[in-house]
């Protein structure tokens, strides 16, 4: 099969997927996305994949209208595909099946190039003003001018879901947040989780530096007590301004408790810090709270690190907005993490509280904490917890058993038109 991937931060959710195209015979396989970023991943995308890059647009004019920046800067992006796809053609590629993701605009003109070719979107998310991310937490409330921004910017995922022969999705719950006119169209399919190599190492040592917060060099092992937290940002869509305002009664209740925080100073989702970062923010606001020995701030972790953080962890801490589940959830299960999730979606539709994890209230610290009792107060409940976490991944989320052969046979149906063809 002739394959085309198009991604602005190729590979993304498509790794797993150009792995196993470049490694069986009998594919051509090419990814578009944008040149920076394509250079910045290099090392991550698999060997074999044809790269084509578009440069990056330009912002949004400074007079466009404040709803329309964000669709006029998908426009632009769009723009940019179409160029690229049009090159592309002229060479005399003609695919079998694109798969794009939709979120920044790259989805908009496929098929005026390419309309008699099956069109994939990787469903990831339709943003709401009500019941989802936004206005989720009242301490970042949302102007009624953003709920019309918002509805306005969700325009462009309109136009990819009318144009997408089939849309797929990594949890139910993300798919219901999708217009249920469109929904019929989506399936839903995990990324996957490598389960043959995010395994359990009750073995595992983990070597921390001293740094320039306080903390005190030292090596951890599972006899330990380490609480974990990871995220990609550290930023309040991910609970970090609940889970460092716990911190103060939990370090006068554990005193050997270390805490470890994986994460960098940027922000993935809603608005930036006055403060420059929100781990400032948080240690301005808790100053003289914290023993800052036992925190270890270790920004963005290569794999190896972070693999070994969730191997000497006692409980792993992950909370979240009403939003998108980050693979690192899962991965914790994977590895045999006792999580502790907030009680909201779409964490509840992988844990069950009490079963094969813990479960408390986003806000509710006092909560956290006494969830965190429990993991100690009782070691043996806790085993069967781990044990129970992991063989939910291998039994729904595992890659090569479950999530990438029903993937393939997606696809596969969708060139061998089993799935209708909406030519536009």
């Amino acid at each position: 099969m002739r394959l085309l991937f198009i991604h602005q931060n190729l590979p993304g959710q498509f790794r797993h997927l150009l792995t196993h195209f470049v490694s069986t015979p009998g594919h051509q396989v090419v990814g578009l996305g944008e040149q920076a970023r394509l250079q910045a991943n290099a090392e991550r995308i698999p060997k074999g994949v044809k790269l084509i890059g578009y440069e990056t647009p330009r912002r949004p004019a400074a007079e466009t209208h404040y709803y329309l920046q964000s669709t006029e800067a998908a426009v632009l992006r769009g723009q940019a595909v179409v160029r690229a796809l049009l090159q592309l053609k002229a060479s005399g590629f003609v695919p079998d099946l694109i798969y794009a993701h939709p979120g920044w605009g790259e989805s908009l003109y496929i098929k005026d190039v390419y309309p008699q070719v099956p069109l994939l979107n990787f469903c990831e998310f339709y943003y709401r003003a009500e019941g989802l991310d936004v206005g989720f937490d009242p301490e970042f409330p949302h102007p009624f001018n953003d709920a019309l921004q918002l509805r306005t910017r969700n325009s462009r995922i309109l136009l990819s879901l009318d144009s997408m022969d089939l849309g797929i999705s990594p949890m139910p719950w993300q798919k219901s947040c999708f217009p249920a006119v469109f929904q019929s169209k989506i399936e839903v399919v995990h990324d996957g989780i490598d389960t043959d190599k995010l395994v359990p190492n009750p073995a595992a040592t983990l070597y921390l530096p001293a740094n320039g917060t306080g903390s005190k060099e030292m090596t951890l092992t599972r006899q330990d007590e380490v609480i974990t937290y990871v995220s990609r940002n550290l930023e309040p869509q991910r609970g970090f301004h609940t889970f460092m305002r716990a911190l103060p009664k939990l370090q006068r209740e554990r005193p050997n408790a270390q805490v470890i925080i994986v994460g960098a100073e940027g922000v993935s989702y809603g608005k930036a810090s006055a403060e420059g970062s929100y781990r400032v923010q948080m240690l301005k606001e808790l100053a003289g709270q914290l023993d800052l020995s036992r925190i270890h701030f270790i920004g963005w972790a290569p794999y190896d690190l972070y693999m070994s953080v969730l191997h000497v962890s006692s409980v792993h801490i992950y909370l979240t907005y009403p939003f998108v589940l980050s693979w690192s959830m899962l991965e914790a299960m994977s590895a045999g993490c006792l999580v502790l999730g907030s009680r909201t979606q779409p964490v509840t539709e992988v844990i069950e509280d009490g079963v094969n994890g813990l479960l408390v209230d986003f806000f509710n610290t006092d909560a956290m904490v006494e969830s965190i009792h429990r993991v100690f107060a009782d070691p043996t409940r806790m085993a069967n917890l781990r044990a129970k976490a992991r063989q939910t991944i291998v039994d729904h989320y595992d890659l090569k058993r479950i999530c990438l052969p029903r993937q393939l046979a997606l696809i596969q149906g969708a060139v061998d038109g089993k799935i209708g063809l909406r030519i536009r």
